[in-house]
């Protein structure tokens, strides 16, 4: 089972968040299809958004993050609530995988060096706050890092990373650390904490080991006192429903909703994060409208 942590240091300079997300990342890869590159990126977006969204802590709130660059990827979104339990989906999910000579997978060539990260909090109070920061390098983990520098004038380090087995693309492992200086933050915190930064291993490589999240944190505060704020587990969860598309239908026009219906006789809608299929027939149409004007 996948799980979440936060941690704070004792002295209150610095906070890591980890996760492993490895049963997430196995199941967003078999909902969509992905190619390797299309499964390291999502699985990266997936456990950053997860452990962003994890942050938020009221009830309704939840993190939509969005990468777009120029690359054959195209856009690759996920969302996460305050749990983080976490959906998402990449527009080409075939996008063709180069590597690194180090054998690693190139996902800056898949997702494109020039664009975006979009970052938008929704905390149900209807004004959300969105924030749009330049990629860096494409390969997330130091766009995330950047965003919050840049966008919330937070110091941070993210790591994340996904396992893929070469032979038969399956994911194998995929976790992912955050670690951020809170303010008052002393010198000798920030060099000390810079110090084990420079000795840290991936994170899927620390995963393979056998060190819990917990001892993924400690690694990356080693000298540090460390107290745990929350652990929990998280899931890959869709939300989507019937429900919540016939809502969406009825603030349509008439002529809209009728029109949906193809030469089939019936509408269908299928959800980006999940696949889930929904049929409407014509009559389904009609008792909307019935509804929806009454």
């Amino acid at each position: 089972m996948d799980k979440i942590i936060r941690c704070i240091t004792s002295d209150g300079a610095i906070m890591a968040s980890a996760i492993d997300a490895s049963d997430i990342v196995f199941t967003a890869k078999k909902l969509h299809n992905l190619s390797r590159s299309s499964t390291a990126a999502l699985g990266r977006l997936l456990c950053a958004a997860s452990i962003m969204g994890n942050m938020l802590k009221q009830k309704d709130a939840f993190i939509n993050l969005r990468v777009l660059g120029d690359g054959e990827m195209g856009a690759v979104v996920a969302v996460a609530d305050s749990s983080g339990n976490v959906r998402g989906y990449v527009e080409n999910p075939d996008c063709k995988t180069e590597y690194y000579p180090n054998g690693k997978i190139n996902v800056a060539q898949a997702v494109g060096k020039n664009g975006n990260l979009s970052v938008m909090r929704d905390y149900g109070t209807g004004d959300p706050y969105i924030g749009q920061v330049e990629l860096v390098s494409g390969e997330i983990a130091e766009d995330i890092t950047n965003y919050f520098a840049t966008s919330e004038q937070i110091p941070s380090v993210c790591a994340l990373g996904v396992l893929v087995d070469k032979e038969d693309g399956e994911v194998l492992l995929a976790g992912g650390l955050l670690i951020q200086l809170l303010p008052g933050a002393y010198d000798e915190a920030i060099d000390k904490l810079e110090q084990n930064v420079q000795k840290l291993e991936p994170v899927t490589t620390m995963l393979a080991k056998g060190m819990s999240i917990l001892d993924i944190c400690k690694t990356a505060l080693d000298g540090f006192e460390v107290e745990v704020l929350d652990e929990n587990p998280v899931n890959y969860v869709c939300s989507c429903s019937r429900e919540k598309l016939e809502r969406y239908f009825m603030t349509m026009s008439d002529d809209d909703i009728r029109s949906m219906a193809t030469e089939k006789g019936y509408a269908e809608a299928v959800c980006q994060f999940c696949n889930k299929r929904y049929e409407f027939s014509k009559d389904d149409l009609e008792k909307l409208i019935e509804e929806k004007n009454s």
